[in-house]
């Protein structure tokens, strides 16, 4: 029963021992349901259940929240890369492609976080924690590079350009997927999308 006046706050399945953790995770289903610009702090501290000065508490305002997202979010998009280059093996450029695949991957599974994290700037990249993930996230491209070219892409051009042209292949594929600008991709079975984009991956790798 709802006493007259109040409102019941959301059930969630979150244990309140770490309100940082739970106020995260009511983060991101708020950026899901509402998108950027429908995400409030309001919402969030309703979604978890705790007061509204809660998540001021904890990250001060709306866009201090999603910076620390963003920051649990670059965590797992290297997660999902790290883990479906292990599904491909040793060879470097197999293991390559699978983190452009674990890249696009992500993104289709994380629209909103993804958008986020590239594409607002409602995330602080000043911010330490933030800068920390993103760029253990580049790192990770640039070990792919060099374990392919067998030299650091920081120290020699041409390796750097292939870190700068995987990227915006991985990203550009990934923003029309989800703009639904790709519908010859889009409308693939999964398993037959991820066998032509790895091909994409591999045609776009110089020999």
């Amino acid at each position: 029963m709802v006493e007259s006046g109040t409102e019941k706050p959301r059930k969630t399945a979150y244990h309140h021992g770490d309100l940082r953790a739970t106020l995260l995770r009511a983060a991101e289903e708020e950026l899901d349901e509402r998108g950027i610009e429908g995400f409030t702090l309001r919402g969030c501290a309703k979604r978890a259940g705790v007061s509204h000065a809660a998540p001021t508490h904890h990250f001060g305002d709306a866009n201090g929240l999603l910076t620390a997202l963003a920051a649990v979010g670059f965590e797992r998009f290297l997660e999902v890369q790290t883990r479906v280059q292990a599904e491909a093996g040793a060879d470097a450029r197999a293991r390559h492609t699978a983190a452009g695949l674990g890249y696009i991957r992500f993104a289709l599974e994380n629209p909103e976080l993804f958008r986020l994290m590239f594409s607002s700037r409602r995330a602080d990249f000043s911010d330490a924690a933030l800068q920390k993930t993103a760029m253990q996230s580049f790192d990770a491209l640039l070990g792919s590079i060099a374990a392919l070219r067998g030299v650091n892409p920081r120290e020699d051009q041409p390796a750097m350009l292939d870190v700068l042209a995987s990227w915006a292949l991985a990203h550009g594929l990934s923003d029309l997927l989800l703009s639904g600008r790709m519908l010859t991709l889009a409308d693939m079975p999964g398993e037959t999308r991820e066998r032509t984009l790895a091909e994409i991956f591999t045609r776009s790798l110089r020999d």
